[in-house]
């Protein structure tokens, strides 16, 4: 089973691999800003808390099928969350990522 530490890192490496990806440390309150172009498209607080942005049909969706739930601060800019705390979550977690990626990339989806 792999640390918090490992887990993040491992995060980390999957969404700077997606096409476009740049990370800013420390941008505003946010300690991994990741960004397509100019636009934030989702951030991690400590280890493993996700905040993803999502269209606004694909954050009603993931709410409804709870894989996430509303972010705290800013749900009406399409943010959810979700804590990355093993394995299966990594791979939950990179599921929205992609989506919030491609949205905000551009990238036509099937």
């Amino acid at each position: 089973m792999k640390s918090r530490r490992e887990l993040q890192r491992e995060l980390q490496q999957r969404i700077l691999s997606l096409q476009g990806v740049t990370e800013r440390q420390n941008a505003g309150i946010h300690e991994d800003a990741f960004f397509v172009g100019r636009t934030m498209f989702m951030h991690i607080h400590g280890h493993g808390h996700c905040d993803i942005r999502l269209a606004r049909e694909d954050q009603e969706r993931v709410l409804a099928e709870g894989k996430a739930r509303s972010h705290r601060w800013a749900p009406e800019r399409g943010y959810v969350t979700l804590v990355v705390r093993n394995e299966n979550d990594l791979a939950s977690a990179m599921e929205l990522i992609e989506m919030s990626h491609d949205y905000f990339a551009g990238v036509a989806r099937p």
